[in-house]
């Protein structure tokens, strides 16, 4: 029984590094364009920098979901 508690606690560990990829790669795209934008026209940086960072926060809460939902769900074997 102790084995498959070890096992399944690295299952949710492997669920939330693939559910943070995601985001993390969204994050990097948002910045990166949102600082070309910013070099292309400077000054729109309040309206590019406004989107950059809802972007950011919506792609981020993604990420939290990601790492909450397997405490929620995972209760695995009793």
């Amino acid at each position: 029984m102790t084995l498959l508690a070890e096992v399944y606690g690295s299952i949710g560990s492997v669920g939330y590094g693939l559910a943070a990829i995601g985001p993390g790669i969204g994050i990097g795209i948002i910045f990166g364009q949102g600082v070309q934008a910013i070099a292309r026209q400077p000054e729109a940086y309040g309206v590019i920098r406004q989107n950059m960072l809802l972007g950011f926060a919506l792609a981020e809460a993604l990420a939290l979901i990601g790492f909450v939902v397997p405490f929620i769900f995972g209760a695995g074997p009793q």
